[in-house]
């Protein structure tokens, strides 16, 4: 039998066996094909999250779906924005669509244990509604015990003392992270050959009013696509974001699925 945790890497009955046991957490990420900067790649927001699941699910026994690899429209505030070459977006209806297809298909395995983890900010809210729409289908087919637990990762790294670690000089708060130290760090710990530091552009945090305009105004973006700075990124810092979620999203999915 496979020992690998990645869904796509078993032989269907090797799935069957291990979702008919009962208790199996099965694990999506949910990404997107994003720009970020001139120092990364496009798909940050897809290896990302597909990491922490491998390693969240080699602690506590669960198994990875592939991950969703495109996302909602890059918003300017959060993402850079929609204009850039390379960024490949959903409308808001194909993403919560597609998490309620999975939803459904997952149930009719028999599967009643998931786990969605962000990894692009501006996927949450469809997230949510393409799960509140595939629960109220499947308790109108009469299935009432499948439960969701979504989250986004960085929201486990909220400790003072790991922030001030990451951000000695001061944190500006994770709305211009795009780009920035934390997902540098965490690429340079989990895939450093996809990283140039020497390109990375060194300009000051993006600053943008309390409101939104479109269409868009692509001036308004630092011309990099990154909303700060990643010059004080390291794979240091980036082993410790990667234990501290890991570790925070082990300890989550425990308590919300318990062993049966």
């Amino acid at each position: 039998m496979s020992k690998s945790v990645f869904v796509g890497e078993l032989t269907w009955k090797e799935y069957e066996a291990r979702v008919a046991a009962g208790d199996c957490v099965l694990m999506l990420p949910v990404g997107a094909l994003e720009q970020h900067g001139h120092h990364m790649c496009m798909n940050v927001d897809v290896l990302l999250p597909t990491a922490v699941c491998k390693r969240v699910a080699e602690r506590i026994g669960a198994l990875v779906m592939p991950g969703l690899q495109y996302g909602y429209k890059s918003q300017q505030k959060s993402g850079g924005g929609n204009h850039f070459p390379g960024t490949t977006s959903l409308d808001g209806a194909t993403l919560t669509g597609t998490v309620q297809d999975i939803i459904r298909e997952l149930a009719r395995h028999g599967a009643r244990r998931l786990v969605l983890m962000n990894g692009h900010y501006e996927n949450s809210m469809f997230i949510v509604e393409g799960i509140d729409l595939a629960l109220r289908e499947l308790r109108y087919a009469g299935i009432q015990d499948f439960k969701v637990v979504v989250l986004s990762y960085w929201d486990f790294v909220k400790d003072p003392a790991v922030i001030q670690q990451l951000y000695p000089e001061g944190f500006l708060g994770w709305d211009i992270e795009h780009g920035g130290v934390f997902e540098t760090s965490l690429m340079l710990a989990l895939y450093p050959d996809l990283v140039d530091l020497d390109r990375v552009v060194d300009h000051p945090p993006a600053t943008f009013p309390p409101y939104d305009v479109f269409p868009v105004d692509p001036a308004r973006t630092p011309a990099p696509g990154t909303l700060s700075s990643a010059k004080t990124a390291s794979r240091e810092k980036g082993e410790l974001i990667l234990e501290v979620c890991v570790q925070g999203i082990a300890d989550a999915i425990r308590e919300e699925f318990p062993p049966t």
